[in-house]
C-alpha cells in the first residue's frame, strides 16, 4: 500500500525514472498531447471531463512526490489572461521561472528530456506547464 499523495501507477513509474533535469509536463485540456509525444515520454490522460482534474491539483500532487527546480510556461499575448501563472508561482516557490514563445514551447515538450505528460481537464488558457525535476537534498544539505 502506498502512503504517498500520488498513487496513479503510470505517473509513479514515470516519475521514478525521471532523474535530475527530466521534464514533466502538466497539460491543459486543449493541448494536442498526441502531437507532443517525445521519444522518452509517457502520456497519462486525466481529462475525464472538462474541469476535472485541474492543473493546480496535479501540480500539488507532483510537488509532494518529487523536487522541482524549474518551471516553463508559454508566453501569452498581452491581452490574454493567465492568472494561473501566478498560482503556479505561489505553489512552486523558489524555482527558476521561464516563459517561451509558443512554437519553442511545443518543441521543448517534444524534447528527449520529457519523461511524463499529464493531460488534465484544466480549461483555463495558457495553463500548460513544463516542470524541471530537481535533486533530493541530503540531510546535511538541507540548510543550503
Amino acid at each position: 500500500m502506498l502512503k504517498t499523495a500520488v498513487i496513479h501507477p503510470t505517473i509513479m513509474e514515470a516519475l521514478g525514472r525521471s532523474g535530475h533535469f527530466a521534464q514533466v509536463v502538466i497539460a491543459d485540456g486543449n493541448l494536442p498531447v498526441g502531437a507532443m509525444t517525445g521519444p522518452n515520454s509517457t502520456t497519462v490522460h486525466l481529462n475525464f471531463r472538462p474541469g476535472l482534474l485541474d492543473a493546480l491539483t496535479v501540480l500539488e500532487g507532483i510537488l509532494e512526490v518529487c523536487p522541482i527546480q524549474g518551471a516553463t510556461v508559454m508566453e501569452k499575448p498581452a491581452e490574454a489572461n493567465a492568472e494561473i501563472h501566478d498560482q503556479y508561482k505561489a505553489l512552486l516557490g523558489d524555482v527558476t521561472w521561464d516563459e517561451m514563445e509558443r512554437w519553442a514551447f511545443y518543441d521543448k515538450i517534444r524534447d528527449q528530456a520529457t519523461t511524463l505528460i499529464i493531460q488534465t481537464g484544466e480549461q483555463r488558457r495558457f495553463a500548460n506547464l513544463i516542470l524541471t525535476v530537481g535533486v533530493v537534498k541530503m540531510a546535511e544539505e538541507a540548510n543550503f
